[in-house]
């Protein structure tokens, strides 16, 4: 049966092909079900067809051979172009055959009369997921450390899981363990394993490796602790015949087992994929890759750094191998859990050698001696050579992939160049959880803020808004919070503190500053492992106080500090509307005094009671007023409703308040009085500025109860409950005031006697909504007055009162007041 399978496809020499390629390819693959080897396949085939379109010209013909048989299995991709007379450069001329000599096996070029064919070779895993020449190359010194007489070269085989199988003369020598004594035994047993630690591969990491090379100290028989070199290989087949085998040498005798410097190798991009694919959190799949780098490139260690977030520098996000000072200080600090403290340990020089433009920003590049470039940085990373790659997001450098080494002159060009293709991929899963990190932040920043805005909005108290706000950054953002508020005279005072610990709070208001003496930013806070932050609480014209935060990180991230900003103007918002409404509840304070009689006065033979209700929250006054005063021995009342309500409708209240209390002392009767009231406001009072009014004079008669001559203008009639319980209007409602000038006005008496009672309402009680239904239809407020029988003039307004209230579950839109006179015996 024949087991090669071959793809083949033409395209145009355009600059189209390169894409069109690299699709065939990922198709061809998928289907031979070798996605495993995908990302390097698409990166060769993608730079020889872009070779062949810039340099030959011609339309391009590309070949996927896949030969099953052969040992390994092998794929072969092919490039032809029609233009044989234009050779192919040496590999240092071109990225692509730069990128063949390092990802392929093998490549090669063949001409013809006709066409010229570039190839690169695959060389496939075997069904145990290895290569032969997989593994971690490690470069040997120039000069033996120990004679050859005195090597010793141990063998040790062990099963897939460790388990020792043999053990050559050579390892009882070296390890003082008969092959008797140490059959059975684990190689975890044998070895005190340096990759134990959280940065670097584990032992069982390690033994699934294919080939590794690499330092590590083995337990003599006699307990000590003995440093070999070890040369690691995992023979194929199926799971139950696999074998470990451990070529082992003394320290002294690595150079024997070192193979010379070589570039990463293909497996290496496979193992990095799966690395990052993984579900860990970002950190710790950089850390994993880097440990990968490093056992791959033979490195002493390797580090990934990323842009820090303000944008400044670089920071240690992951390393492997020997990255004491460095890699120890991760999540210090942290503002994002990505990165670590920027400069700490030897991250200072190696950022300084980045930022100092030895590498070129743009693609891979070596140091052979870092001795002659930062003796300090050689001293503090214990590395004469170094490798790096950068992490970039299309033209922009987020960060780099670094190997080092403790000789100088380990790394080349071909594994600066597989750093380079391991890098991109880091740089992909980088960029991509920067940005999915950005947008969890601005998620939650919205989110804080609308439950913010929810929570301050309509609440219109100062010192509530404060302790809102200290509650809100407690402990989300802070370990305490403190509210200073500034008033209108200029004095701050702290207003709330809060602490993350309760009990802590009464301590905490103790320990700050009551009245600050100075700027807050500049104050002396209290001692403690806590950084004190300070933020004003501004709006466009003045300073409402400020916000101090006590946290135990040293830093605020960037995007805590534009939260933090934000919540603060919020807050400022909502103080500066406080402020306006107390100011505005004050004036109307002030104007209810001046509109409305101080108090209620005794009438003789009469009970009075007087219910005000003004719609407007926060208001003390409206469009609706009310009047109860004496002239000689008779008495007046009035009650009013001023079209509208609000300030404007305060000073037409005013204005005919205090002209009926005049024109009532200058002698005018009852429909007088509307008559000229009816005159003044057409021409003083606003254009349809009208004025619904209900005026009465009360004259005592000596057997009790009081004559009442009373008019109603455009009111709701007065209602009285006599003793008998009947209830009747006793007027009749006239035009408006402030309607037609000119308008006649006419009043009408009746006797008020013992027990009777007289119910005077403006129309926010009679037309009282509740859905399409008012408190006064089918006579509402009669019956409601009849229930009323035998209550005093107070309990007869506070039970219209309740009933307003209960009438609808919403609350009243109109001004409503309530005049309630009862005549008495004797």
């Amino acid at each position: 049966m024949d087991s090669t399978r071959v793809m083949s496809t033409a395209f145009a020499g355009t600059p189209q092909a390169p894409a069109a390629a690299r699709r065939f390819v990922r198709d061809t693959l998928a289907e031979w079900h070798l996605s495993h080897v995908e990302a390097d396949a698409v990166l060769l085939t993608s730079e020889l067809v872009t070779n062949a379109v810039v340099h030959a010209g011609t339309a391009v013909e590309l070949t996927c051979r896949l030969d099953a048989a052969a040992a390994p299995p092998r794929l072969e991709i092919q490039v032809d172009d029609r233009h044989p007379l234009r050779t192919v450069p040496p590999p240092a001329a071109g990225r692509g055959l730069t990128l063949a000599e390092t990802l392929a096996d093998a490549w090669g070029v063949t001409y013809s009369r006709t066409a010229k064919r570039v190839w690169v070779r695959i060389d496939l895993m075997d069904d145990t997921g290895t290569k032969g020449t997989a593994g971690p190359p490690v470069s040997a010194p120039a000069v033996a450390a120990a004679p050859v007489e005195s090597l010793r070269v141990a063998v040790i085989v062990a099963d897939s899981d460790g388990r020792v199988l043999s053990w050559s003369p050579e390892a009882e020598e070296l390890l003082g363990r008969t092959a008797g004594e140490a059959a059975g035994m684990t190689l975890g047993e044998l070895v005190a394993w340096r990759g134990d630690g959280r940065y670097t591969l584990t032992l069982d990491d390690t033994l699934d490796l294919g080939r590794w090379h690499g330092e590590s100290r083995m337990r003599h028989a006699d307990g000590r602790l003995i440093p070999v070199y070890v040369s690691h290989l995992r023979t194929g087949g199926r799971a139950g015949d696999r074998r470990v085998v451990w070529m082992v040498v003394a320290e002294a005798h690595r150079y024997v087992l070192t193979p010379p410097p070589a570039p990463l190798k293909r497996e290496t991009g496979g193992r990095i994929r799966e690395v990052l694919a993984g579900a860990r959190p970002l950190p710790e799949r950089l850390r994993a890759a880097a440990a990968v780098v490093q056992a791959s490139s033979s490195a002493d260690a390797a580090y990934v750094l990323v842009r820090s977030e303000d944008g400044e520098g670089f920071a240690v996000a992951g390393g492997a191998g020997a990255t004491a000072g460095l890699v120890g200080v991760l999540g210090a600090g942290a503002t994002t859990g990505l990165v670590g403290v920027l400069g700490a340990g030897a991250t200072t020089g190696l950022v300084g050698i980045l930022g100092a433009g030895v590498f070129s920003r743009t693609g891979p590049s070596m140091v052979d001696d870092l001795l002659a470039t930062d003796v300090e940085l050689a001293r503090r990373l214990g590395a004469r050579s170094l490798a790096c790659a950068p992490l970039k997001a299309g033209d922009e450098v987020k960060g780099y992939l670094v190997v080092t080494a403790a000789e100088p002159g380990r790394f080349d060009s071909g594994l600066a160049a597989g750093l380079q293709h391991v890098a991109d991929q880091v740089a992909r899963h980088v960029e991509r959880e920067r940005l999915a990190e950005r947008e969890r932040a601005c998620r939650g920043r919205l989110s804080f803020l609308a439950e913010a805005g929810e929570l301050l909005a309509g609440v219109h108290d100062e010192n509530l808004i404060a302790a809102l706000a200290a509650q809100l950054v407690v402990p989300k953002i802070a370990q305490w919070a403190a509210v200073y508020l500034t008033g209108l005279s200029g004095t701050t005072r702290l207003a709330h503190v809060w602490h993350a610990e309760e009990r802590h709070n009464a301590e905490l208001r103790r320990a700050l500053p009551a009245v600050p003496q100075q700027e807050l930013g500049a104050a002396d806070w209290p001692p403690g492992a806590a950084t004190v932050l300070s933020f004003p609480l501004l709006t466009e014209s003045r300073s409402h106080g400020a916000l101090v935060i006590g946290r135990a990180e040293p830093l605020l991230s960037r995007e805590l500090a534009g939260l933090m900003a934000d919540l603060c103007r919020l807050v400022a918002l909502n103080l500066h509307t406080a402020m306006l409404y107390a100011r505005q509840e004050t004036t109307s304070r002030v104007l209810q005094r001046s509109l409305l009689p101080v108090r209620a006065p005794a009438i003789p033979g009469l009970e009075s009671a007087v219910i005000y209700e003004p719609a407007e929250e926060g208001a003390a006054v409206g469009g609706d007023f009310y009047d109860l005063f004496a002239v000689g021995d008779r008495w007046w009342f009035a009650l009013g409703d001023v079209c509208g309500s609000g300030p404007e409708a305060a000073a037409a209240t005013g204005l005919a308040r205090h002209a009926v209390r005049l024109l009532a002392k200058e002698g005018y009767a009852v429909a007088a009085i509307l008559d000229r009231l009816n005159g003044t406001l057409i021409d003083e009072a606003d254009e349809g500025r009208f004025l619904s009014l209900l005026l009465g004079e009360l004259t005592p008669l000596p057997t009790g109860g009081a004559r009442c001559a009373i008019a109603a203008a455009g009111h709701p009639p007065p209602l009285m409950l006599g003793a008998d319980g009947a209830v009747e209007a006793v007027a009749s409602s006239q035009l408006l005031l402030g309607i037609a000038d000119g308008a006649e006005f006419y009043d009408e008496t009746f006797e008020l006697a013992a027990d009777d009672v007289l119910l005077c309402v403006t129309d926010g009680v009679t037309e009282r909504r509740e859905g399409n239904r008012l408190l006064d239809d089918d006579g509402g407020l009669s019956l409601l007055l009849a229930t009323c029988a035998g209550l005093s003039a107070h309990a007869v307004a506070e039970r219209v009162r309740l009933a307003v209230a209960a009438f609808s579950a919403e609350p009243s839109r109109d001004d409503v007041a309530v005049l309630v006179l009862k005549a008495v015996s004797g």
